[in-house]
């Protein structure tokens, strides 16, 4: 195949350049279109990364009537009149870092300075709102038209002191009296659009702003960010096929890489599955399948929060819950779902409509390594790395290879080995009694390959403690500590812990493992 000569916009988020300099655009002008025409005041959360900051600059061209911008693209056979509008675009997430309420409110003001130089400035503007209120109505007087005002990272400046009450409460406060004027100044607003990651119920535009229109679970918008599975295959297909020539497979064995790596998101119920924009985009420049995702690093305030919640991270493989207990303010989190599914950690993955129940999921292979990487060192005091190129791939090759005796004898020299640092210790000591300390740490570990594991999978005859699924073979565990590894394997088959996976077309393996708790390690194992 001939070399593509395609300019990837990774990091360019601003449109007017993507067009001009003829990047690769995916045309998702009607559905901008739509939106623009859909409501007043509109807010949309979409994780990091996945085109917020894109969309909103596609939004500005528009409404500045930049047309020529638009040539060829669908939003021109539904647009007529190209008017022109004053357009307000603040980008929240200049002024994050802020330490205290102060401090936010001098960034406020500052980050406002380039539009008091535009539209003018009275001396009694001291405050960010105050500020803010005289740059809409000198735009409006000054332009004779309505302002349309948009708002990329609402939330930014809050997001690092989610776990500090009080600085949480007073900086809420500059942001309360910052946001005032969108409601005060309704009349003079064509268009108001802010997005962000997590919801702020006490924050201005959700408990003023009552005519807020929230379209994040609308499956009218539900692709507007991200790449679907059809753009994939048609306009993004000689970049698959580029890069599957790159790993000498076929496209549509690299095209199933890719799924794995980076598809699974859903935005609303009927939503297509929707690719990671920016790790499919990155993977197309550098030529090579990472998790780019997590370049910048696992957000540190959901740590914090997993932390705080005693999240446990093995129960993300499925997980049921009505709307309300993830769709629902940051503040009033009485777990760390809400920030799980906002940021992109968890999915939707099922609905069930007559209950109103969501199943909720990872997405993808790159958000289950990037989080557990993220997590080994805070949770047991592992290092991912040493983790993922140690025992895992040596457990995940002897699998491979059809030699499960192989792979649990690296199991327990691995688990005989572990470093048990402060962080272990206490979980260890929690859990010692029982099978759920090493159900965890199998998770950690398995998870940090291209392995499927999940824990506690319910079926007719009770949960099983681990089922790892391979290509060619599924793999059902059952632990016991301080028990025979026979009577683990008895309990697999008289309570049919396998049945679910014999018409899977793969090999299924039960392993009963006996696990000596005062070595911490593997005892013994029974094969079937």
């Amino acid at each position: 195949m001939e070399q593509m000569t395609r300019q990837y916009p990774v990091g360019i988020q601003t449109f007017a350049r993507i067009i001009k300099e003829n990047y690769l655009y995916i045309d998702k002008t009607d559905l901008v279109w739509e939106l623009a025409h859909y409501a007043t005041f509109i807010f949309m959360s979409r994780p990091r990364r996945f085109g917020k900051s894109l969309l909103t600059s596609t939004l500005e061209s528009y409404f500045l009537g930049d047309r020529e911008l638009f040539s060829g693209l669908k939003i021109t056979g539904l647009e007529k009149e190209w008017k022109s509008y004053p357009v307000i675009h603040l980008d929240l997430s200049i002024v994050k870092g802020q330490g205290d309420a102060a401090g936010l409110k001098d960034a406020l003001i500052w980050m406002l300075k380039p539009l008091a130089e535009k539209y003018g400035r009275d001396q009694d503007e001291n405050t960010p709102g105050k500020l803010f209120t005289g740059i809409l109505n000198r735009a409006h007087e000054k332009t004779g038209s309505q302002v349309v005002v948009l708002i990329d990272e609402y939330d930014a400046p809050l997001l690092d002191v989610l776990h500090d009450n009080v600085t949480l409460d007073e900086m809420r406060g500059v942001m309360q009296e910052f946001y005032q004027p969108l409601k005060a100044n309704e009349a003079i607003i064509k268009f108001c659009f802010i997005t962000g990651i997590t919801k702020f119920s006490q924050l201005s535009i959700f408990s003023t702003l009552n005519n807020l229109t929230n379209v994040t679970l609308d499956p009218r918008f539900s692709a507007i960010c991200g790449i679907t599975e059809e753009e994939l295959t048609t306009k993004l297909w000689p970049d698959v096929e580029l890069l599957a020539e790159r790993y000498k497979i076929t496209a549509e064995a690299m095209h199933q890489k890719l799924k794995e790596q980076y598809d699974g998101y859903h935005f609303s119920e009927d939503s297509p599955e929707v690719y990671n924009p920016f790790s499919l985009l990155k993977s197309f420049l550098v030529r090579k399948i990472g998790s780019w995702w997590f370049e910048s690093g696992t957000p540190t305030s959901l740590i914090r929060q997993m932390k705080h919640f005693h999240t446990d991270i093995t129960s993300m493989d499925s997980i049921e819950v009505p709307e309300t207990s993830f769709d629902q303010p940051t503040e009033n989190m009485e777990d760390a779902l809400p920030l799980l599914y906002q940021s992109g950690y968890l999915t939707i993955k099922d609905y069930e409509p007559l209950t109103g129940t969501y199943t909720l999921a990872i997405p993808n292979q790159e958000v289950r390594v990037g989080y557990v990487k993220g997590l080994l060192p805070t949770y047991v005091g592992l290092n991912g790395g040493d983790v993922q190129l140690g025992f895992a791939a040596k457990f995940w090759l002897a699998l491979r290879a059809g030699d499960i005796e192989l792979a649990l004898r690296h199991m327990q020299s691995y688990l005989a080995g572990i470093p048990y640092v402060e962080g272990f210790k206490k979980k260890l000591a929690e859990a010692t009694a029982k099978e759920g300390f090493y159900e965890y740490t199998f998770y950690l570990i398995f998870s940090m390959l291209n392995v499927y594991v999940r824990t506690q999978v319910k079926v007719a005859g009770g949960r099983t403690d681990v089922v790892v699924f391979m290509p060619d073979a599924v793999y059902v565990m059952e632990l016991k500590v301080g028990e025979s590894a026979q009577k683990a394997l008895d309990q697999i088959n008289a309570r049919g812990y396998a049945a679910p996976y014999q018409t899977d077309g793969r090999r299924v393996v039960k392993v009963g493992v006996s696990i000596n708790a005062e070595e911490h390690t593997v005892e013994e194992w029974a094969v079937e």
